[in-house]
């Protein structure tokens, strides 16, 4: 049995995650509200003094910061971060105890920690990579300086260094990144009793503990020991006759999407990580898999409004700028695009202003339709429920159900059209245009996550662009060039 590792001290969690991050946030902007008023009421005072007295009340609210932000748990204190204006959030970040840097970085988005990150020097982002462990350290060391991480390593002891070396070799979409190495291993031949007194060693066990991993001498995976049966069973039973052997393991490789679709599946806590040869190399806990999750729906979410990459709502306008301009530049070609399309109609339009007031409603319901039909594709590639073998299964589909809404909303605008403007062609003219319209905006709701998936692309990237794009122009057309046809 190997002994257990070094721990190393961790401040006690207090029971802020139950609390309300809205609540702390207001808290920090109301201590901010306050200093500025106080001031301004000072500096507008006349009193001997000026500078001392307003020095004074700046370090009163800088000491109620800092005792405030002391029992605020790391995630409280990224999400305050997050959400407050530069010069307040650099203010908070110079307050926090240098201590827990490291695990408050870990806790930011991308961008908000870049915009930390800049702010440090070297030595104080040396020390606050050193608090991490090997697995944090590697999700941290894109967003550090090379010179920063080259100290960084050569500090890290001979495991520790082997440790990050493998956690930065994998893609971040793979396994092997979600992947920590804090776990417990047992041989199969001890006994339960055994086991328990060996845990009762540590002075703290690994987050979301729930199982032990059973090992032979070589380090291959022999089957996992959950705590419950650990608990239940005779202390004098061997590991290797209550251990499972069925019990899912991954390999570093494998797409981390998948895993996340296994946990859920199976209702994991946590998986063993293993090599080609069968050695347990890390394990996968829900509380990574939970925040791949949400980080990829972050991203999912973005790349559907055409924005590259996660945005510091604070950041420097031109940061902004970069970050928005290409799909916006591709929006503008393609609103010029629907321009020309209705230019080209001028003279029908000229002849019955109705027109001009019913073809925004057939553009508008073809985009909606078009970014509902996108969404579920998206979804559905995302878990995996649509292969290629899917495709013509699913344009028969979605042109059927889009030909079915357009018959049905259609023909009641249609209806609507009739009675307003008392000319049952144009009525007719309106459902067809409707129902041609959803026809095209199903057909490209599945057509376009389906190419970029094909091209080894992001299905979700500029998918409402796309789509609203294709509508438009589309809409137009269709309502112009039939009303042309067949009413004027």
């Amino acid at each position: 049995m190997e002994e257990p590792a070094a721990e190393q001290p961790v401040e006690p969690r207090e029971d802020t995650r139950q609390e309300d991050f809205a609540q702390h946030l207001r808290e920090i902007r109301e201590l901010f509200a306050r200093q500025k008023r106080v001031e301004t009421l000072v500096h507008n005072q006349d009193m001997p003094r000026h500078e001392l007295v307003e020095q004074l009340v700046h370090k009163q609210n800088e000491a109620e910061l800092a005792r405030k932000l002391e029992h605020l748990h790391a995630a409280d204190i990224a999400y305050i971060l997050e959400a407050l204006p530069l010069d307040e959030r650099l203010m908070v970040w110079d307050l926090v105890k240098a201590e827990r840097d490291g695990e408050i970085l870990i806790e930011l988005s991308d961008a908000v920690r870049e915009s930390l990150i800049e702010t440090m020097e070297h030595h104080e982002l040396k020390a606050a990579a050193e608090q991490l462990d090997a697995d944090e350290l590697a999700d941290l060391a894109p967003d550090l300086p090379s010179e920063v991480m080259e100290d960084v390593f050569r500090s890290l002891d001979t495991e520790e260094r082997e440790r990050l070396r493998a956690a930065m070799s994998y893609d971040e979409d793979a396994v092997g990144a979600l992947m920590d190495f804090d776990m417990v291993t047992v041989r199969a031949d001890v006994t339960l009793e055994v086991v328990q007194r060996y845990l009762r060693r540590f002075d703290e066990l690994p987050d979301q503990f729930d199982q032990l991993f059973v090992i032979d001498r070589d380090d291959h995976l022999e089957g996992v020991l959950p705590i419950t049966a650990l608990l239940i069973n005779d202390p004098e039973t061997e590991v290797a006759a209550v251990m499972r052997k069925d019990a899912l393991s991954l390999h570093p490789e494998d797409n981390a999407e998948t895993a996340a679709q296994a946990f859920e599946r199976y209702d994991l806590v946590s998986a063993p990580v293993v090599s080609a040869g069968g050695k347990l190399i890390g394990r996968v806990t829900v509380d990574a898999v939970l925040d791949y999750i949400r980080e990829a729906a972050e991203a999912d979410q973005l790349a559907h409004a055409g924005l590259k990459e996660e945005e510091d709502i604070f950041a420097p306008v031109m940061d902004s700028v970069k970050n928005r301009w290409a799909w916006l530049a591709i929006n503008l070609v393609t609103a010029f695009i629907a321009s020309r399309v209705i230019g080209a109609f001028e003279g029908s339009i000229e002849k019955l202003v109705a027109l001009a007031a019913l073809m925004p409603i057939v553009a508008g319901i073809g985009g909606n339709s078009g970014n509902q039909t996108i969404t579920m594709i998206v979804r559905a590639i995302a878990l995996g429920q649509v292969g290629q073998d899917s495709e013509r299964r699913l344009y028969r589909k979605e042109l059927k159900v889009a030909l079915i809404n357009g018959l049905a909303w259609g023909g009641l605008l249609g209806i609507i059209a009739w009675w307003l403007y008392g000319d049952w062609r144009l009525g007719a003219v309106m459902t067809a245009a409707m129902t041609l319209n959803l026809m095209v905006a199903a057909a490209v709701g599945v057509a376009i996550p389906m190419t970029l998936q094909k091209l080894g692309r992001d299905p979700a990237v500029g998918g409402s662009v796309m789509v609203t794009a294709v509508t438009d122009s589309g809409g137009f057309f269709i309502f112009l060039g039939l009303a042309t046809l067949f009413l004027l």
